[in-house]
């Protein structure tokens, strides 16, 4: 597939992703009530159907989450004028956080109901500076392992030609989550 064309298909599925979200619940937060029971393989498929409230930075920082399954999530970003820094390139911290994103849900999808995570580690790497080439880039997070206590993951940011930009891998604690009252 050509990188126009490549391209042509990121964009139309984020705008039929696009769609689901904002004709759904919006972005938000959800509710304990409307979580409680879910896996976060559900919770975040719930998510993507627009049943339940996407994450507010998203519209923030210009990004989503676009696929989901066992292990594994991607986000598609449009990196753009807002998250400029000084030099006039794109800021570390987006590249990071969309790579965080990524890392985060696809360890998100290993959990159980009742069990939850949160980065104890996350290590960068930017290897190019995304350029006007890059209207689009995505961070596909992949498990590397999940236990009971640890889990760890790793992903790559990259562009509809294949260019990699940045690449880089967590560690979560997994813990039991509170019980609801």
């Amino acid at each position: 597939m050509t990188q126009m064309n490549q391209l042509e298909a990121w964009l139309a599925q984020e705008r039929e992703v696009m769609a689901r979200l904002d004709a759904g619940a919006g972005a938000g937060v959800a509710r304990p009530e409307q979580v409680a029971g879910k896996s976060g393989l559900e919770m975040l498929q719930a998510m993507l159907r627009g049943e339940l409230p996407y994450p507010p930075i998203a519209k923030t920082l210009d990004f989503s989450l676009l696929e989901v399954e066992e292990g594994r999530a991607v986000f598609q970003g449009t990196p753009g004028p807002a998250h400029l820094n000084p030099m006039g390139t794109i800021h570390g911290g987006w590249y990071a956080t969309l790579l965080d994103s990524a890392l985060g849900c696809a360890v998100h999808t290993m959990m159980p109901p009742g069990r939850g995570y949160t980065t104890a580690e996350l290590g960068v790497n930017l290897v190019r500076a995304i350029g006007a080439k890059a209207p689009r880039v995505r961070a596909e997070g992949k498990v590397i392992h999940c236990g009971r206590q640890l889990a760890t993951a790793e992903a790559r940011l990259y562009g509809p030609d294949g260019t990699l930009y940045a690449h880089g891998t967590t560690t979560c604690l997994v813990f039991e989550l509170p019980a609801q009252k």
